[in-house]
């Protein structure tokens, strides 16, 4: 009995593809190359990150946590069974090699990061790594493969060649304070994470202690890029990344009152003026190598 379609598209969990998509179109405005005739390579590009990559570890993820799925959701695909048997792995599996094939096409840069961001997929939820049961390194292994890897690749397919260096430092400082917001995720399944012994950092920490750090994970990495900025002579685009900190930082101090409650609102309001600030980081790199500087 083969799945159907749209039980491998819920596996592949579309609405999870925006954030790697969106720091992919970040790297492609920051490395400051006209797109010319690379529409081809940013169309593959935003494939890859989107819908291969992250559908890949969505798949990987669903097949390791199928005997867990099955008492806390069990309407998912495969513990349903609307992905009978070894299908789940299978998709994966495939996937997996899909993706290293599309990422051959983006050049060496590209296909290596590729290459670090699969193997962070499998590591996060098939054993004997699973990251995952720990929240500093799986959260740390999501925000690289969200961030700060689609975005070096966007920018090394476009130059054909590593980026420039200060690409890939904002790059990895918003990778850096996504793991703030991975953490402020896994306050949804603070129950189930404790009993099936996950150590999130909600967990290990206590909820309290927990959105503290991550709401100081996010704001630091912004506030670097702000300073890098201003050195690199370019205060209005410092300017405007400081204003959307702050309005963070406001809801960041209602959050704190109860995160418990208020982490899922957070999720979709202050994390939007981050991922705001990634934009506006990219054109201020594109504007820096537009001036050749």
């Amino acid at each position: 009995m083969r799945p159907d379609f749209l039980a491998v598209l819920e596996l592949l969990k579309p609405i999870t593809w925006f954030p790697p998509m969106w720091a992919f179109g970040c790297g492609v405005v920051s490395s400051g190359v006209a797109p010319g005739e690379r529409w081809p390579l940013i169309a593959l590009g935003v494939l890859l990150a989107g819908p291969m990559v992250c559908g890949t570890s969505q798949a990987v993820n669903d097949w390791f946590d199928r005997h867990v799925d099955a008492i806390n959701e069990p309407q998912r695909p495969i513990p349903s069974g609307r992905i009978p048997g070894r299908w789940g792995l299978l998709i994966a599996i495939v996937w997996t090699l899909v993706s290293l094939m599309v990422a051959a096409s983006l050049g060496l840069w590209g296909f290596a990061a590729a290459v670090v961001g699969l193997a962070l997929a499998w590591a996060y939820s098939a054993p004997p790594a699973r990251l995952k049961r720990n929240g500093w390194w799986g959260n740390t292994a999501v925000a690289a493969c969200y961030e700060g890897l689609p975005w070096f690749t966007g920018a090394a397919v476009m130059a054909a060649a590593f980026p420039d260096w200060r690409i890939v430092l904002v790059a990895a400082l918003y990778s850096v304070g996504a793991h703030g917001i991975m953490t402020l995720n896994d306050f949804k399944s603070i129950e189930g994470d404790r009993r099936m012994g996950i150590g999130s950092l909600p967990v290990q920490l206590g909820p309290d202690a927990a959105a503290r750090f991550a709401c100081s994970v996010m704001a630091l990495p912004q506030a670097l890029v702000v300073i890098a900025l201003m050195v690199w002579g370019l205060p209005l685009y410092a300017a405007a990344i400081a204003a959307l900190s702050i309005v963070q930082i406001l809801l960041m101090a209602r959050l704190l009152r109860s995160p418990r409650e208020m982490a899922a609102w957070y999720n979709a309001t202050g994390v939007t003026l981050y991922v705001s600030g990634m934009l506006v980081s990219a054109f201020a790199l594109r504007s820096l190598a537009g001036a050749g500087a």
